[in-house]
């Protein structure tokens, strides 16, 4: 038997996906393929709030189930929308797939923070050497210890606030911008403004802060 060439395994994930985008579109197959699709988002969801549940240990078995079907449910309204931005680089159940898994992750940072005060201030600053990766130093150096906090301190409240929670607190920032009635847009730019801030006045004094990088959340 003739093993599958590189070119038939492409021509058949593309058929596979062109199937899936037939029978997702109007006709009498819609509604059988989206509740097919909508099992497949659910495995994928079980799948990674299973991998995230260290993260939330105070919540009872059936709390896990009811995230994971949150998480399909709103996959599958995004996919659905987002059908005519599916492009065929990958087959459409991996594409469909990030979907929710994207959705899982951000329920599961979400609940992780219900009902936790977010630290923004002075009570953050004994957290300060989980920035260390960032500013690229380690914690036991007590001199840039010292010059970190004082330029941190110079910062606007604003930027000050979102590098504490977001960077040293390891806040999600989807969760800062809706507990201080912001955006995502708007936050990611005042935590880019304090880094490159930060990063200025480091090398100002001397100090090499480290390749430049952010992280997304």
């Amino acid at each position: 038997m003739t093993a599958p060439t590189e070119t038939s395994t492409g021509a058949s994930v593309a058929a596979d996906s062109r199937r899936w985008l037939e029978r997702l579109g109007d006709g009498a197959s819609r509604d059988a393929a989206i509740a097919e699709l909508h099992a497949l988002l659910l495995k994928a969801a079980r799948f990674e709030v299973d991998r995230r549940r260290a993260a939330l240990p105070h919540l009872r078995g059936g709390d896990y189930e009811d995230l994971a079907q949150q998480s399909a449910d709103d996959a599958l309204v995004a996919v659905l929308a987002k059908l005519d931005r599916f492009r065929g680089e990958s087959r459409f159940t991996t594409w469909a797939y990030k979907f929710a898994l994207l959705e899982a992750a951000v329920k599961v940072r979400r609940r992780a923070w219900q009902g936790r005060e977010i630290p923004l201030e002075e009570e953050a600053w004994s957290t300060l050497s989980s920035a260390t990766a960032w500013a690229g130093r380690g914690a036991e150096d007590a001199e840039l210890f010292a010059v970190l906090r004082e330029e941190i301190e110079n910062l606007s409240p604003r930027r000050r606030e979102v590098l504490v929670a977001v960077a040293l607190n390891d806040v999600p920032i989807d969760v800062l911008a809706e507990r201080l009635g912001s955006t995502r847009g708007a936050l990611y730019k005042s935590l880019h403004d304090a880094r490159r801030k930060l990063r200025s006045a480091l090398r100002e004094r001397g100090i090499d802060p480290g390749p430049q990088g952010e992280e997304k959340r």
